[in-house]
């Protein structure tokens, strides 16, 4: 008889959203979920960086470093932005609480159901370079990587981290396993928190049952924009372009608004074809697409996304100084794509 599975509940990118977080931390409780596990970014963004620090110390069992809890309190920051912006939400930050976050560990690992899990913010070198969902094999393979920040030991085979904003799950042939985890408090395209549910049989190096679960909760967005104004937070604009329609602040002013969420594919001149009569190739101005890289040494890249929540395939956003969208197939249970 196998024994009973565990569960932990995945949060990462909170951004200073305390409504966010308070409305999420309910919804893990009500399930009866107890070990909460932080990927990092706690404050930026949203005005109550102070109290989501203080929240997270409390009930978070793990908590990870984040490119803003890295860079924000650096006392050898020398950048801000036109509206002192960064100075603004440093100083809302308590006594001692910029020293905790750049402290806090790189990443965390761990034995699931005979998957060595691998937790990190954003890529297995740093916090500070950005991963999206439409990468390539080599990127891929890079975030199973020890690194002189992860440490050396086994590799993982699952690995989960946050940064982008954009939940998603991906497999390869070879059973590695790559998910993120979406964000809490600044979710882009569909702003509605999401948090991640792992299961499985925690510390076992035996196989078993394991599962990942992406989790939406709805909360009081305006309580939360009535709070950054009170507060009289800069960036104000740009905080409700986010969390309120899920549009990137570096786009909101776009002409037209913002476009389509996928990079732009390369594309590769078609062959010409040949004149029937003179039997010489013509010119042709026909373009076709370019090959798609191979995924993890697969024909073909394939995204899988087990969620708990219909969604259509959506627009995500890149957090922060990132305009470059990524896209998300979610919808039932499992869908493959070339």
């Amino acid at each position: 008889m196998r024994p009973p599975l565990d569960r932990i509940a995945l949060i990462s990118d909170v951004h200073g959203n305390l409504t966010a977080l308070e409305a999420v931390l309910d919804d893990i409780e009500a399930r009866g979920i107890t070990r909460i596990f932080n990927l990092g970014d706690y404050v930026g963004k949203g005005p109550r960086g102070r109290e989501v620090i203080e929240v997270c110390r409390e009930r978070c069992e793990v908590n990870i470093l984040g490119n803003w809890d890295d860079f924000l309190p650096d006392p050898d920051r020398t950048f801000d932005t036109p509206t002192k912006a960064f100075a603004w939400w440093l100083e809302q930050l308590s006594p001692g609480q910029g020293a905790w976050l750049r402290a806090l560990p790189f990443s965390h690992d761990f034995l699931l159901s005979g998957r060595r899990v691998r937790l990190y913010h954003a890529s297995s070198g740093t916090v500070h370079h950005r991963v999206r969902f439409d990468h390539d094999e080599a990127e891929f393979l890079s975030m199973f990587a020890n690194t002189p920040a992860t440490g050396d030991g086994p590799e993982p085979t699952v690995v989960g981290y946050g940064d982008t904003h954009d939940a998603y799950y991906e497999v390869d042939r070879d059973r590695r396993t790559l998910f993120n985890t979406g964000s809490v408090g600044n979710s882009m395209d569909d702003p509605t928190p999401v948090y991640v549910i792992l299961e499985g049989v925690y510390g076992s190096e035996a196989e078993a049952p394991f599962s990942i679960q992406f989790v939406r909760v709805p909360y009081d967005v305006q309580a939360e924009l009535a709070v950054a104004r009170e507060m009289g937070m800069p960036e104000y604009a740009g905080y409700e372009s986010e969390i309120l329609h899920g549009v990137y602040r570096g786009e909101m002013n776009e002409p037209g608004g913002p476009g389509y969420h996928r990079r732009p594919r390369e594309t590769a001149p078609a062959e010409a074809p040949t004149d029937p009569h003179s039997g010489k190739r013509r010119r042709s101005t026909v373009h076709r697409p370019a090959k798609s890289p191979r995924h993890a040494g697969c024909p073909i890249a394939t995204v899988v996304a087990v969620t708990s929540f219909p969604a259509a395939a959506r627009r995500v956003r890149d957090t922060d100084l990132d305009l470059l969208r990524r896209m998300h197939m979610l919808r039932g249970v499992a869908r493959f794509l070339v």
